[in-house]
């Protein structure tokens, strides 16, 4: 079923031609970098939630690869399965040096999305995906330490729930330190280069 979903989504995102409800507030980013160079940020500082095997992970669990951090959850319709796709992409493009970034993703629905539906979800975009949860005060100070809205919108009777979210992704170096921030229609071409100056540096 979900994986159903997974594959759904993507079909969308391969149709879309651009993405809305995103932030807006990116400014072009200077060379190198095609995303936003915010090094010397203090974002990620309170990242301890559990992956789907009910392991605590931190930020320091994954020290000598490039780690890339987004916030979204699995009944998302548009821009989380996008977001997904584009860095599973971004990492194919790098070869063998994929192999040094990895992906986390941090739900913010806790309540929907439990270990069980992110085991199956996050890794049908990429085998090497980590899902993230914890209780809802562990994924608000999760998202604050980011500075990344959340924000559930109340549902019409019978229907689903929608959660507001900031979009954008973060990227950290081999070293742990916050890099770039990503917009969330930024092309895997343009992830997938930043990500290699990140794992040369």
């Amino acid at each position: 079923m979900i994986v159903r979903r997974v594959l759904a989504a993507l079909a969308v995102v391969a149709a879309a031609a651009s993405v809305t409800g995103c932030d807006k507030l990116f400014a072009p980013a200077k060379s190198p970098f095609r995303g936003v160079d915010v090094t010397g940020g203090d974002m990620g500082s309170e990242l301890r939630l559990r992956d789907p095997s009910g392991t605590e992970r931190t930020l320091g669990d994954f020290r000598g690869k490039v780690v890339v951090v987004s916030f979204g959850y699995t009944n998302c319709p548009d821009v989380c399965p996008m977001t997904l796709a584009n860095l599973a992409s971004a990492r194919r493009k790098l070869g063998d040096d994929g192999k040094d970034v990895q992906v986390l993703f941090v739900t913010v629905d806790p309540k929907r999305d439990t270990p069980q539906v992110l085991a199956q979800y996050v890794p049908a975009f990429d085998p090497t995906f980590i899902g993230l949860t914890g209780s809802p005060d562990d994924v608000a100070r999760t998202s604050k330490s980011f500075h990344v809205y959340a924000n559930a919108r109340p549902a019409k009777p019978g229907e689903a729930y929608m959660v507001d979210h900031s979009a954008q992704m973060f990227a950290f170096d081999r070293q742990g330190r916050v890099r770039l921030v990503f917009a969330p229609d930024l092309p895997p071409d343009a992830i997938a280069s930043d990500l290699r100056i990140l794992l040369n540096g």
